[in-house]
């Protein structure tokens, strides 16, 4: 099965130590920027309506803005209930300014 590179932003449309929205090939997606480091994962939460890519961020801790669960954003590994199921994260890959992921 050969990998797919999917673009996703520009380096700069994400500042250091928040997330953007990003709808691309079928997926809607949370673009994560730590100390310089890029992270995705989806943004939908696993458990209800809630936007990560819009809740706080604290270390590399995630909170979902709906019912304040909150997920690793290295990770996607739970961290507070309510939520329970862990987030799809995705393997990124920064050429340049530029920021993909692998599928």
């Amino acid at each position: 099965m050969s990998v797919q590179k999917i673009e996703l932003c520009k380096t700069s449309d994400v500042t250091e130590g928040t997330a953007i929205k990003v709808d691309t090939h079928g997926l809607e997606l949370a673009v994560f920027n730590l100390n310089g480091a890029f992270y995705v994962m989806d943004d939908q939460c696993s458990h209800g309506p809630g936007s990560l890519s819009e809740g706080p961020i604290c270390g590399d801790v995630v909170e979902c803005d709906f019912h304040n669960g909150s997920f690793n954003i290295k990770t996607g590994e739970v961290v507070d209930p309510p939520c329970m199921i862990p987030q799809k994260t995705y393997k990124v890959v920064t050429e340049g300014e530029t920021v993909f992921i692998e599928v």
